[in-house]
């Protein structure tokens, strides 16, 4: 059997589902101390996911001559 490779929308609803159970206070000491871990290795996990995308989207970045160019990703900054 094949493992599939988890996408980050998967990922993130497993880490938003350990921040809630831990907001929450449902769980035990020891519980909430493996959550937290868990949580940090899915937050690291879900950062090197979006490092690769932003790599991706300055990989394919274009000039208006149809040249591709490596330009620096620009987010939204919200204003």
């Amino acid at each position: 059997m094949t493992k599939t490779k988890p996408t980050f929308e998967s990922e993130l609803e497993r880490l938003e589902k350990f921040v809630d159970r831990l907001e929450n206070g449902e769980l035990g000491l020891e519980e909430s101390l493996d959550a937290f871990e868990e949580g940090a290795k899915l937050a690291k996990s879900l950062t090197k996911m979006l490092d690769k995308a932003q790599m991706r989207v300055l990989k394919l970045t274009t000039d208006g001559q149809g040249e591709f160019l490596l330009d620096e990703f620009e987010g939204d900054t919200g204003g």
